[in-house]
């Protein structure tokens, strides 16, 4: 095999995983509503399943940049991978509330560690990296959309049909992982000294600026996700059946966005492009939060999503040269501080001040997209499409 076609299957090999760990990362939150009804948890209880998969996430990013040069890359993979499959295995076998808080725990582990490996894979072997990046994320959505319906057919099984149906998934991705056939431990090198990893992007500038821009992404798009609904119940915007397809709306754009960067409209300037959607979350967002009626609330919803999807993955691609395992384990997790606090800080001044001041507050994250998209325009390397 040629380094083209050994290049070609590893980019469509991390397509395949990205799309599997979409349809077992996005189901969590329908599995965790239904043991919520089995088991009949409190609402405390609920958040704080979903906040121990946001801690798995978190850790597993920083355990794979620092786990390969101790026990190697591929051992460091197919550790963190099993978490998918051992957390909804557990979830489906007992109610043993410790076994269900780690089974949400692995289900982060597992989650993270897709995410970076997924994106070291296509970032290192797309023939165009921005293209490339963006097919991974419509693989990751088209996970996301097809997720509720497996649950809702296997529920047709049994209640815990679906928590079995999404281990299986969750062994499809380790087995995508085991084909990849990643590296073992590190080789000495001719001096006889041990390979150690590069750590030469923490000194770069770009580097920490790609990581404040993802941070605002993840910041504005999960306050949007988590607020957004109970925000529009809250004054009668939305409610009943409209508000449950709310989640179906947002994947939905942000499918038709990625697809669209990939294959009808090429990014050539990658950080113009980027400014230009950070220009374009600002506007819709301020909409969004002004519309008054339930029609134009989706519409507004799906323009968001739709001008927000192509953020992450594009802005991911620009780090061109730096992206490896060690980067990403750090970039990654950094920025996803961002999903933790700008929800926090929401409830924090509704909780002071009022629910709109606090949805207001989501504008500064989409602020800063627009700011950090124009800083790094500097650093860009000449050829994007690397």
């Amino acid at each position: 095999m040629n380094t083209t076609e050994k290049n070609s299957k590893l980019y469509r090999m991390g397509c395949l995983a990205f799309f599997f760990s979409g349809i077992c990362a996005m189901s969590s939150g329908v599995i965790v509503s239904l043991l919520q009804e089995y088991y009949g948890f409190a609402y405390s209880m609920t958040g704080t399943l979903l906040s121990l998969m946001n801690i798995g996430n978190l850790v597993a990013g920083f355990a794979s940049a620092v786990l390969p040069s101790k026990i190697g890359t591929r051992m460091t993979v197919l550790t963190l991978t099993s978490g998918y499959a051992l957390g909804y295995l557990f979830m489906a076998s007992g109610n043993y509330l410790w076994l269900v808080m780690l089974a949400f725990l692995l289900l982060g582990l597992a989650k993270g560690n897709a995410i970076n490996n997924c994106t070291v894979l296509v970032g290192n072997h797309a023939p165009d990296r921005t293209k490339g990046m963006n097919v991974m994320h419509a693989s990751y959505a088209c996970g996301a959309l097809l997720g509720p319906i497996l649950i809702t057919a296997t529920l047709l099984i049994g209640r815990f049909a679906p928590m079995y149906a999404l281990s299986a998934g969750g062994v499809l991705l380790w087995l995508v992982f085991l084909a990849v056939r990643f590296p073992g431990k590190s080789q000495q090198t001719t001096d006889g000294k041990k390979e150690r990893t590069d750590w030469g992007f923490l000194k770069e500038k770009k580097f920490w600026l790609l990581t404040a821009l993802i941070f605002c992404q993840n910041a504005a798009e999960t306050s949007v996700t988590g607020w957004m609904v109970t925000y529009y119940k809250g004054n009668g915007i939305l409610s009943g059946t409209l508000a449950n397809y709310t989640m179906t709306i947002m994947w939905g754009a942000t499918l038709i966005a990625r697809l669209l960067i990939a294959f009808v409209f090429p990014i050539k300037d990658r950080f113009k492009a980027l400014a230009v959607m950070g220009g374009g979350c600002i506007v819709l967002y301020a909409a969004l939060i002004f519309s008054n009626t339930g029609w134009l609330a989706i519409l507004m919803l799906f323009a968001f999503s739709f001008a927000m999807a192509g953020v992450n993955p594009t802005g991911v691609a620009g780090a061109g040269k730096m992206l490896n395992a060690a980067s990403m384990g750090i970039m990654l997790p950094t920025a996803g501080l961002g999903a933790i606090l700008m929800p926090w800080i929401i409830g924090l001044v509704a909780e002071g001040v009022s629910l709109q001041a606090g949805m207001a507050c989501n504008i500064i994250p989409c602020v800063g997209i627009l700011v950090f998209s124009l800083v790094c325009r500097k650093y860009e390397e000449p050829a994007v499409s690397a």
